[in-house]
């Protein structure tokens, strides 16, 4: 499947059946996960036929139903692991939509506690991403237009504005897309407009849309 039919496809999803995910597709999964890990430095996991991970008040409230798998994702604290977990966590949510599998980013709504064991000495855990086989596929969200987060003047290039296209169809905290695109030296930029819960994951997400997309790395926040 071509990634931009991938990101056009996805979308979250908080109840799911209770089908088990099939041996060769966690072989496919685990596979992602090793090369994230080794690529990043983080401590990313998945879990599965694992219910306890969302059984809480907090993620019946959330409307979850039915999550038995999950990603977690985790690592050293160091100024850009929210953004890494942002990035890598966003690779295996396309790639398990590839997959045929449906996904949601989760900043709160899991059970913690149960969660946080699984986490290294010296880690910290940065989101959860609930996985399996959707009730439904989800639904399309609203979107800012390009000319929204656009800020570099003149024509766009098909590259860059596919990159565009790409981002504004990534998931952030609230669906607040709290992000500009650019460049900078020729080299395409993306900055988040202030700081709160979960733009830095927010960041890594949206890098990796435009990056997947547009075949270009988006310059380092401190470039």
């Amino acid at each position: 499947m071509d990634i931009m039919e991938t990101i056009r496809q996805r979308h979250s999803v908080r109840q799911y059946r209770e089908d088990p995910i099939e041996p060769e597709i966690r072989t496919a999964l685990d596979l992602c996960v090793e090369e994230c890990n080794e690529e990043s430095g983080l401590s990313i996991g998945i879990m599965y036929d694992d219910p306890e991970g969302f059984d809480s008040r907090l993620a019946h409230y959330g409307k979850f139903r039915n999550v038995n798998n999950y990603i977690y994702l985790a690592g050293r604290k160091d100024e850009e692991i929210d953004e890494r977990c942002g990035y890598y966590g966003e690779k295996l949510v396309l790639r398990a939509q590839q997959l045929g599998l449906n996904t949601c980013w989760v900043g709160l709504t899991f059970r913690k506690k149960r969660i946080k064991q699984l986490i290294g000495p010296g880690e910290r855990l940065c989101a959860v991403i609930a996985l399996g086989y959707g009730q439904t596929q989800g639904k399309e969200r609203k979107s800012k237009s390009p000319e929204d987060v656009v800020v570099t003047e003149g024509s766009m290039p098909d590259w860059f504005r596919r990159g565009v296209e790409a981002a504004l169809l990534a998931p952030t905290a609230m669906n607040q897309q709290k992000f500009v695109i650019g460049t900078k030296r020729g080299n395409p930029a993306i900055d988040i407009l202030g700081h709160g819960f979960f733009t830095e994951v927010d960041l890594g997400i949206v890098k990796y849309h435009f990056e997947a997309a547009s075949g270009k790395k988006v310059l380092k926040s401190r470039e």
